[in-house]
């Protein structure tokens, strides 16, 4: 540790500092004090990968043990010594609940969003319910039967390539599914990227506004989310425009989306949305390469450190396909779950997928082990 704050103290004055929780426990009460709980969640960490970034490069990395972070973070360089603090105190921050309507969203354990699309090019189910909201309808009833504490409902289609739709059209096709679905027991979320859409979806009953842009794409969605007062999910993608695919490309894929995402908190905090009503989601697939998505899934846990709630969508993206010789997207469960069951133990609080029964099992399943190890006394 000596040696990792004697060359800090070398960096140039754009250094700045990530922290990833690493070295989670399964018996956390056999370490007292050598280990803290992220956020609140079933998850504690024991040491913290500490890296240190010029120019969107690494210079310098450290793992230092929680017990002895006390003593690393005062030693610290006065510039890095803020950026340290807010991101530790993000790590071990207790989200509050999401009030939803009479529905609440606790994030001490993690929650299954199901999606619901109502478009006929989506990149997976498209066509499925289009023109059917009565059917779409069941659909949703049946992912909350299954344990879906949440559901996606959107109308246009964000895969790369498809055409932009009509805001008219677009609330035509999830306003009758949300007011079939407002009495169906799980959080219901708008999937646009359009101020009208937000309005009437919100009108329909919908608790959440999902974004793609962030709230950019529509001069008009910020002002739209704040007025409502509802939880907004902030999406990382490279454009706000017509493709939010079409990008420059990365200097360094981890850090540009955390920094990019970090300012995104700041602006709309400042704009006046609550903080405590922000999720933030990196965006896989989303003018992102295979390798960049991957990137993305091995540092989820650096994420906390932006002190948001995070979600997680990879269900049936065409990474899985990549590493599974080619899978179609109907042949993707196995991967799906690999992926939601790795953002989970990344201590993810939402990942959003299409195979829901079989999310939730393994959702539960890992909740079991984690109870047990909790509580073990061998």
């Amino acid at each position: 540790m000596a040696g990792f704050l004697e060359a800090l103290e070398a960096s140039g004055a754009d250094a700045k500092l990530y922290l990833k929780p690493v070295g989670f426990l399964d018996s956390p009460h056999y370490f007292d004090a050598q280990n803290q709980r992220l956020n609140n969640s079933l998850i504690w960490f024991s040491q913290i990968d500490c890296g240190v970034y010029e120019s969107g490069k690494p210079t310098l990395r450290a793992l230092v043990p929680v017990d002895d972070w006390p003593i690393m973070s005062n030693s610290l360089p006065g510039w890095l010594q803020k950026q340290a603090a807010v991101q530790y105190e993000h790590l071990t921050r207790i989200h509050d609940p999401l009030i939803c309507g009479d529905r609440v969203i606790r994030f001490d354990q993690p929650h299954v969003m199901g999606i619901l699309n109502m478009t006929p090019d989506s990149f997976s189910d498209g066509g499925k319910h289009g023109g059917d909201p009565q059917g779409a309808a069941d659909a949703g009833f049946a992912m909350a039967t299954s344990g879906a504490s949440m559901l996606d409902i959107g109308g246009e289609s964000t895969r790369p390539g498809a055409d932009m739709v009509w805001e008219g059209d677009e609330i035509k096709r999830v306003v009758p599914v949300i007011e079939r679905l407002s009495q169906c027991g799980a959080v219901l979320s708008i999937d646009t990227r359009k101020a009208a859409v937000m309005e009437a979806a919100i009108q329909a009953g919908a608790h959440i506004i999902n974004d793609v842009s962030a709230l950019l794409h529509d001069k008009r969605s910020l002002e739209v989310a704040g007025v409502s007062g509802r939880p907004v999910v902030l999406m990382h993608a490279p454009s706000s425009g017509k493709n939010p695919h079409k990008g420059d490309g990365y200097g360094n894929v981890v850090t540009d989306t955390f920094d990019w995402l970090e300012k995104r908190i700041a602006d709309v905090v400042e704009a006046g949305l609550a903080r405590e009503k922000i999720i933030v989601d990196p965006g896989l697939g989303f003018g992102k390469s295979i390798t960049d998505n991957l990137a993305l899934m091995n540092n989820i846990a650096m994420f906390h450190a932006l002190g948001q709630p995070l979600l997680i969508g990879a269900s049936r993206k065409r990474m899985i396909g990549a590493l599974s010789r080619e899978a179609p997207v109907d042949q993707r469960l196995g991967g799906s779950i690999a992926f939601a069951h790795h953002a989970i133990q990344q201590g993810a609080q939402i990942v959003r997928v299409h195979d829901v029964p079989e999310t939730v099992q393994a959702a539960q399943i890992w909740r079991g082990m984690r109870d047990a190890g909790v509580t073990a006394r061998v």
